[in-house]
């Protein structure tokens, strides 16, 4: 069923009826719906009624079983039949009307949240070779400028209490590039990578004014905009300098699957541009990352469940790639580099949460295991310095960073021991490794949790010092003291112990079971919903609502095994994990059945139309955003975008097994009256 218009069954009207790969928002004609007349219908003094939408039988038959999707004639991939808009015109035209007496509150919500925003701000200044970089919002304007200063001492070693200079007589701020100028030419604008080249005279920026996720790549003087050669037309956003004289770049095929990548000589036509790799494996998907030493590309071939790696030496672009991890189906490598030696964190089904090897350059066959593979605890990346190295690790639920020194350049590898785990002050808390300069000793991390807002830190590796650099500003009054961050376990069906994440204002909440609650939940594809912190969260919190998170299977909350019994033929853990942890909320009078709110979205709405189906009794409202509902339809039709590597995720339902599984959770398949 491509339409979701179950009204008081799914307790929802999704206005737009799209799955995560049928989308309609944004079409022209569809927004121009809010300027229809909505008066008489909101000053009727009975409310208007939902538009019902036609029903035109439409059969689909496997494995000997027939479902009817009265409303498939909703899918509309051209985004212009107008029976479809006018449908879609409606119930944009009904909403309005239903909502019409929150407008003054909305006005209110939206002023709150917006009052809360410092619009004249910057971001942490980095150092990075002999400029401070760094990003600028200017008030009333809304986009960022690009950066830098000139570094007064550059020979200086740097330091975690560096600051950048700034008033009359510090070197002058040069803006780069700014996003305000170049978006008044266009009604959409994005900017999805800004890569300064290493000498840092020149930026490559890709440029998206349409919203598509295509790109358009410009070369630029750093210091005069000047255009340097011919834009890449058609590209992603996907691309790295090659030296100083060279880009490397991905491009998509027709289902939008990245699939080659391109060697581009600057100066050169796009025309004669060298493909260096083509992925013909639709199940596959091209990555691209430059190595923190800059001395190598590495261009990374993946599917759900497998990535082998090439690497492009950039002082030797003649060579082009060669072969770094091999194609295994089931083991995941990704790579990085320093000295003579490449890192290489390897997955595979026996070593689930990765373990860390290195080799030489010149001998990839001969590795050796720096950090062996732990049951409780995952590695999910890792950054390297010239003398240490950074690993982002989960464990218990909870991100880490650990940090490794490194023997000299000329010494062996051998297993790591003694790595320094940096502190965190939160029960519950997000936390990123940030960009850093390679041959520095300091690590640059962001930190953000429910109730403190997102940090960036400098942290000293050889010391363990770390400063403070930058702080969100959240103004209107806010004191992250006046909040209380939880963390707690419900106990799902089968006995797993789910961890719950939850914040409150202390002052507002009496914790009786009176308390109105939102209850998030995503738990697919391994994504970790780490608690960090929304200035917008602030309107509910101090309305006296209880937020909390959900980390159920199917996420990477709990590693990579968390992440496998949350899929496949698993995947109705995911469910009724969330439905434990309403349960326990209410039993520990958090809230109740009649103040529980929750809320999913794309594979998150999945989710929610699941647990609404399943659970109807347990839920007061309920948002699905861009939901992906319709899972049987979708998944058996291979045209529609990036299908075909789903089946990694969710299963073929081409396989009779599939099938029935993926048809006894699908919230469209069951919806009963």
């Amino acid at each position: 069923m491509n339409s979701n218009c179950i009204g008081g069954v799914l307790h929802l009207r999704l206005l737009l009826f799209s799955t995560s790969h049928r989308i309609l928002a944004g079409h022209p004609k569809i927004s121009a719906s809010r300027h229809l007349s909505t008066a008489t219908m909101g000053s009727q003094s009975q409310p208007p009624s939902p538009p019902l939408a036609e029903k035109v039988k439409h059969e689909m038959e496997l494995f000997g079983d027939v479902r009817v999707d009265n409303y498939y004639w909703l899918r509309d991939d051209s985004r212009s039949d107008p029976k479809v808009i006018s449908y879609l015109q409606q119930e944009n035209a009904y909403t309005e009307a239903m909502m019409s007496g929150t407008k003054k509150f909305e006005d209110e919500i939206y002023a709150e949240i917006r009052g809360r925003i410092k619009e004249d701000d910057m971001s942490a200044p980095l150092r990075k070779g002999p400029y401070y970089y760094y990003s600028r919002t200017l008030e009333g304007k809304e986009y960022v400028q690009y950066c830098r200063r000139p570094i007064p001492n550059r020979d200086a070693p740097s330091s975690v209490h560096d600051t950048m200079p700034t008033g009359p007589d510090a070197p002058p701020e040069h803006v780069i590039l700014d996003e305000n100028v170049k978006a008044q030419e266009h009604g959409f604008y994005r900017i999805g990578a800004f890569k300064v080249s290493p000498n840092h005279k020149m930026v490559a920026y890709a440029e998206d004014t349409k919203g598509d996720e295509i790109y358009t790549v410009y070369v630029i003087d750093a210091e005069t905009q000047a255009p340097i050669g011919k834009p890449l037309v058609g590209v992603t956003s996907n691309l790295e300098w090659a030296g100083n004289d060279a880009l490397v770049y991905i491009t998509m095929d027709e289902i939008l699957r990245p699939d080659k990548a391109w060697l581009h000589k600057l100066g050169a036509d796009q025309s004669n541009d060298s493909c260096l790799y083509h992925e013909k494996d639709d199940m596959f998907s091209l990555g691209l990352e430059a190595s923190e030493s800059e001395k190598f590309l590495f261009i990374s071939s993946e599917s759900k469940i497998t990535r082998f790696v090439f690497y492009l030496e950039v002082s030797k672009l003649e060579e082009g790639l060669k072969v770094l991890t091999p194609r295994i189906i089931g083991i995941d490598t990704s790579v990085s580099h320093r000295g003579n030696h490449f890192f290489i964190q390897r997955r595979s089904d026996e070593f689930f949460n990765s373990e860390l090897l290195a080799c030489p350059v010149d001998n990839t066959s001969a590795t050796t295991v720096l950090i062996p593979h732990r049951a409780s605890v995952k590695i999910q990346y890792i950054q390297l310095f010239s003398d240490h190295l950074a690993v982002s690790e989960r464990e218990e639920g909870l991100p880490k960073i650990t940090v490794y020194r490194l023997p000299e350049v000329e010494e062996p590898l051998v297993n790591l021991e003694g790595g320094k785990s940096v502190q965190f002050i939160d029960p519950v808390y997000s936390v990123d490794l940030s960009v850093s300069q390679f041959s520095s000793t300091i690590l640059r991390f962001s930190y953000s949790s429910l109730r403190m807002p997102k940090s960036v830190y400098d942290y000293d590796m050889n010391t363990g010092e770390s400063v403070l650099k930058k702080i969100e500003t959240v103004l209107g009054g806010f004191d992250a003291s006046n909040y209380v961050t939880e963390r707690k376990w419900a106990t799902a069906s089968d006995g797993t112990q789910i961890p719950i994440s939850i914040v409150y204002q202390k002052n507002l909440v009496k914790l009786d079971g009176s308390d109105p609650m939102l209850l998030y939940g995503y738990g697919s594809y391994e994504i970790c919903i780490d608690p960090d912190f929304k200035a917008s969260r602030l309107s509910l919190l101090d309305r006296g609502f209880i937020f909390a998170i959900a980390h159920i299977r199917g996420g990477g909350e709990m590693g990579r095994q968390w992440y496998e019994n949350g899929k496949f033929l698993k995947k109705k853990n995911t469910f009724t994990d969330f439905i434990s942890c309403a349960e326990y909320l209410i039993e520990q009078k958090y809230c109740s059945k009649e103040k529980l709110c929750i809320e999913g979205r794309s594979a998150g709405g999945l989710l929610i139309g699941a647990v609404l189906n399943m659970r109807p009794d347990l839920w007061k409202a309920a948002v699905a955003g861009v939901p992906f509902v319709d899972v049987l339809t979708t998944m058996l039709d291979p045209t529609i975008p990036l299908t075909t590597s789903e089946w990694e995720e969710w299963g073929d339902p081409r396989k009779e097994e599939f099938y029935f599984y993926m048809k006894s959770y699908s919230p469209v398949d069951n919806v009963r009256l």
